[in-house]
């Protein structure tokens, strides 16, 4: 079977053309590649490229084994049917090529597009071969490894070489050829020059269509009579390959430490402002943290905050030996009496003997982790009480979770209750301001917090409350140099791990306080946000923006957004060089020049463009129709003189 397709390859089809096309250049730079790109039709991925080699002798056994391969090589070129058939040679100098040049009917010169030498070689070794074996056959010279003008920086391709041999090194700035430096070893060698890539797969089918041509205009110029060649054009000039912009870069949030701080919130029992007795035992907690949760506490707040306010009204007045103030009754069967004792602080809850204190321990343990102690619930009698306790408090979540796994240990956190938990403390701590026990003065206003949430967040805030400063026992601590808007986006972060929208022009001070304060999530968050805010600018402001953040932001640890502003000032190089020179030319130096070298789309890119616009506009010029003139003597008439059009027809 093997042998009737290959005879069926060796003959064309009728009314085919069937052209051969060698391939030569240098070892390495990217011929058989070329072929496979083109025979197989089909991109090929960056791991594939760096990790696989194909053999010389790849086209010849694909031509004579596969069906489809064969199939691909038909073509149609202007208007002409075309078998392609594709050489591909070894690169070695000293190698015997005469048989691959034999009735060739046009020759690709490859160079890479990294490696100078090899251009230098198809000018004094390649081209002077070809010549010499094929002195009227016409001559592509191809960049191949075209993507390597901007691959040379790409991550993953410079990764590959970090995990190799040291003797294996990647492509460098240095080791590119550009597309100036080519086109003048072509328009030297009197050459077309295409350039191509098979990870992009630009130019591949391009360079061969254009091969085809120059083999027919050949072959028309030999065989005039033949009709079918009429309409074959020239090789037609190659449109620039313009790089992909550099991608934006990702943003890494730090990983939230907001359940291990209200465990240990929970276990250390820091800056305690509620007492709850149940039996015996007494259970120190927080009001910011209890209320909020339980149900049936919210209905006590207000009671509790006049009780605060009448206590510190009448604490002066009472004597040290003065027994405790009298405790308020409660209307509820699982609460007896509520009382304040000063200048302590404390608000003591006193429980009925409906709930125990083993339930009372779950209890707490769940409003503040989310979680509860599986080993102590293996009785029936304590599952019960528990569940009894969650119902009194209402606790709705707990007994959801109580009845969902009764016994199966541990549970994980749970999500969505530690969501209801951070609206709860956004809503009653933060925006209606409740048992706060510290005011901080600022620039601009004052805001109320609560130092257990500080303490537990922040290791500078615990710091400075647990120590012997003597903000740890005020109740009023100045903080200048800090605006309101600041701080209330740094407490939204302390008590919800997360914060609302940061505007881009009042970023540089909330992440001045973040690095300030140790808070690298907050850092993070911050920049997130502030780019979630300038891409939704108009592009104009995006750039004066980025170009104002730049610089301060490095100061103060946004690595990150300084990143992001980095990339989009190179995407809108030239945008910012007409808007913004001048603050352009204020930038650190290398700030300069990063920006230069990183500028998109590059430079050599808008030198090719250039020259391809005015090639196009030379072909126009050369194809347009010469006007037709009139019949009769034109020494009489003045339509030369006065149609400039006319005469510049006839130069």
């Amino acid at each position: 079977m093997s042998a009737s397709w290959s005879w069926g390859m060796d003959n064309e089809q009728p009314h085919q053309e069937l052209v051969k096309c060698v391939v030569v250049g240098d070892t390495a730079v990217g011929k058989t590649r070329l072929i496979c790109a083109r025979a197989c039709n089909k991109q090929v991925s960056l791991a594939q490229l760096l990790a696989t080699h194909v053999p010389t002798v790849w086209a010849i056994d694909q031509y004579r084994i596969y069906k489809d391969v064969l199939e691909r090589s038909w073509e149609v070129v202007d208007s002409v049917n075309v078998s392609l058939r594709l050489w591909d040679t070894f690169g070695d100098h000293e190698k015997d090529r005469r048989f691959a040049y034999g009735r060739s009917d046009v020759v690709l010169l490859c160079f890479s597009i990294n490696n100078p030498v090899s251009l230098r070689n198809c000018r004094l070794m390649w081209f002077p071969e070809i010549r010499r074996f094929c002195p009227s056959t016409p001559v592509l010279l191809v960049g191949c490894k075209n993507d390597l003008r901007y691959m040379y920086r790409d991550e993953a391709y410079l990764s590959y070489f970090r995990d190799r041999s040291p003797f294996v090194r990647a492509t460098r700035k240095s080791d590119l050829v550009m597309p100036d430096e080519a086109r003048d070893v072509a328009r030297e060698l009197g050459l077309y020059y295409y350039e191509t890539s098979v990870l992009t797969y630009y130019g591949v089918n391009e360079v061969f269509e254009n091969a085809i041509r120059a083999a027919l205009i050949a072959r028309r110029a030999q065989r005039f009579w033949m009709t079918n060649l009429k309409k074959v054009q020239r090789p037609l000039l190659q449109a620039p390959f313009k790089p992909p912009p550099p991608l934006k870069p990702d943003i890494h949030i730090s990983p939230s430490s907001y359940t291990e701080h209200m465990r240990h919130l929970w276990l250390s029992r820091a800056h305690t402002d509620i007492v709850l007795v149940v039996g015996s035992m007494g259970f120190p907690a927080h009001r910011l943290y209890w209320l909020p949760v339980a149900g049936r506490f919210i209905d006590f707040a207000d009671e509790t905050e006049c009780l605060v306010r009448a206590e510190q009204k009448t604490c002066k007045r009472r004597a040290s030996c003065q027994a405790l103030p009298t405790a308020r009754e409660l209307d509820h069967p699982a609460f007896q009496c509520i009382r304040n004792v000063q200048p302590e602080g404390q608000t003591v809850v006193t429980l009925s003997k409906l709930v125990t204190p083993s339930a009372m321990q779950q209890c707490l343990q769940f409003a503040y982790t989310g979680t509860v102690d599986r080993s102590a619930l293996n009785l029936r009698v304590d599952f019960t009480e528990t569940c009894e306790a969650a119902e009194f408090l209402e606790l709705p979540q707990l007994l959801v979770l109580l009845t969902k796994h009764p016994f199966v240990a541990p549970d994980p956190p749970d999500e969505n209750y530690e969501n209801f938990l951070k609206r709860r403390l956004q809503d009653i701590c933060l925006d209606q301001g409740l048992f706060a026990d510290v005011i901080f003065e600022l620039d601009d206003g004052a805001c109320a917090a609560h130092k257990s949430m500080l303490a537990a967040r922040c290791d500078v805030m615990k710091a400075m409350f647990s120590g012997d400063f003597r903000e740890s026992q005020a109740k009023v601590i100045e903080f200048p140099g800090v605006r309101e808007y600041t701080f209330h986006k740094l407490l939204c972060f302390l008590y919800t791990d997360e914060i609302p929208a940061v505007s881009a022009t009042r970023c540089v001070n909330l992440l001045e306080l973040a690095n300030r304060l140790c808070l690298p999530r907050l850092v993070n968050l911050v920049e997130r946000r502030v780019i979630e805010d300038l891409e939704h600018l108009q592009p104009s402001e995006a750039i004066e923006q980025c170009l104002r953040l730049l610089e301060p932001v490095k100061l103060h640890n946004g690595h990150q957004l300084a990143d992001w502003c980095m990339n989009h000032l190179c995407v809108n190089y030239n945008k910012l060089c007409r808007m913004s020179p001048r603050s352009l030319r204020l930038l650190h130096p290398d700030n300069q020049a990063y920006l230069v070298e990183h500028r998109w789309p590059p430079v050599w890119y808008l030198k090719d463009y250039d020259y391809y616009q005015k090639c196009l506009a030379e072909r126009d010029k050369e194809l347009k129709p010469s006007i037709k003139t009139s019949s009769g003597c034109l020494c009489f008439s003045r339509k030369s003189e006065s149609d400039p059009a006319l005469s510049s027809s006839q130069l």
